[in-house]
């Protein structure tokens, strides 16, 4: 198959706003490498980010547009060189956690290609943030988004683990040998421990993420409602469904070894208590959200999305028909055991929905995606929403 669909994977790294140079942004990172506290505090204005009188307390200090933080740590890039992630200041007591895509890595084909199937580094990001892309639900100044004033923090992707791993493992031999850093688990706790620092009690948060940021946003949520009892925390994943053949999950498993990052609070997910290898995302989806049900957890996929068909049949599975097939079980194997899980189903085979301009058109029956989504902010009740002619293209 040709890599065009790589395309769509990598294309929500390009669509993030921002309004400083290259020179600018590096000169950002040398900055909040030396000391993140410089854009670290509260609402009230207090170095130390304490609250005297029980006011929720949100970052202070942050620039307009998009400001860049190097945690450093542990925190690494797959290759080896540096993390880092933006956050945009907002200006109400809602926060957006954006996981970003960027394909995955698995065994030594996989691994070894490098840019052409997964994101080894944070370039794209900085880039696009340089650049200075507003496009989809990343446009703050469209009045029809529904986030456009909440705190957005983007937690760039680099690892091939799909946000879950918590290994180093070298991949072939000789001339082929490359070693990766699978350390998405690192680097999103390095960001999480700002998040937790900077905003005492949001008011509700948008747990979100693009292809693999959609299992990064998945299982995360989890850990986030955990920190947050008292706030909303609504989760949607962006064309990640999950259809995977089994011996996917035997070979990235081990390699990424992501089973540290399971609520082990929550008996159904508890690797010492359940073999991983025998479960589906869908029994992560139905544990998490049983477990939270005050909260709100979803899906967006298109009906024969083309990166996700990509990806299946890398693994050695079937056709998009095959695909879609296994997609639409897993859908309602979560819609059966959940309640409070929701899916919107498009027609086409477009690939994330985020980034683009059509997030504020695409719609089933009329009803648009972004209704959909403020509907879920607001606390209304939504429907399970699927394509009847669905091979005609996404809206």
């Amino acid at each position: 198959m040709s890599p065009r669909p790589l395309l769509a994977l990598l294309f929500p790294l390009l669509m993030l706003t921002g309004c400083s140079s290259g020179d600018d942004t590096a000169e950002a990172q040398q900055t909040t490498s030396s000391s993140t506290d410089s854009k670290t505090g509260s609402e009230t204005g207090s170095e130390t980010g304490s609250n005297t009188d029980s006011k929720p307390t949100v970052p202070d200090g942050l620039d307009p547009g998009w400001n860049e933080f190097a945690p450093g740590g542990e925190t690494i890039c797959s290759r080896g060189t540096p993390y880092a992630y933006w956050v945009r200041p907002g200006t109400v007591n809602r926060v957006i956690i954006d996981f970003i895509g960027g394909g995955a890595c698995w065994d030594d084909t996989t691994c070894g290609l490098a840019n052409a199937i997964f994101s080894p580094d944070v370039t794209n990001v900085r880039k696009a943030v340089a650049e200075g892309l507003p496009s989809g639900f990343y446009d703050e100044n469209n009045p029809d988004n529904p986030f456009k004033d909440w705190y957005h923090i983007v937690i760039p992707y680099c690892t091939g683990d799909i946000h879950w791993g918590n290994n180093v493992i070298t991949y072939g031999e000789g001339d082929n040998e490359v070693t990766i850093h699978h350390k998405g688990a690192v680097n999103t706790t390095a960001v999480l421990d700002w998040i937790y620092d900077n905003f005492s009690a949001p008011e509700q948060l948008l747990v979100t993420g693009c292809s693999a940021g959609s299992y990064g946003a998945a299982m995360w949520s989890a850990h986030i409602a955990e920190h947050y009892p008292q706030a909303k925390v609504i989760q949607f994943g962006d064309s990640g469904a999950g259809i995977i053949t089994s011996s996917f999950f035997e070979k990235s498993f081990p390699s990424w070894k992501a089973e540290g990052v399971f609520p082990t609070w929550i008996e159904a997910l508890d690797p010492e208590q359940h073999n991983l290898l025998e479960m589906a995302l869908a029994d992560l989806y139905v544990g998490v959200s049983n477990h939270y049900t005050e909260h709100h957890f979803s899906q967006y996929n298109t009906a024969f999305d083309e990166n996700q068909v990509f990806y299946f049949q890398a693994m050695g599975g079937g056709d998009a028909d095959e695909w879609s097939k296994q997609m639409y079980a897993s859908i309602h194997e979560i819609q059966d055991r959940a309640p409070t899980f929701s899916s919107f189903i498009p027609s086409g085979e477009q690939h994330c929905i985020l980034p683009y301009d059509n997030f504020y058109t695409v719609n089933i029956g009329g009803v648009r995606l972004v209704d959909w989504l403020r509907d879920m902010v607001d606390g209304k009740s939504v429907d399970n929403l699927e394509c009847s002619d669905c091979k005609t293209p996404t809206p």
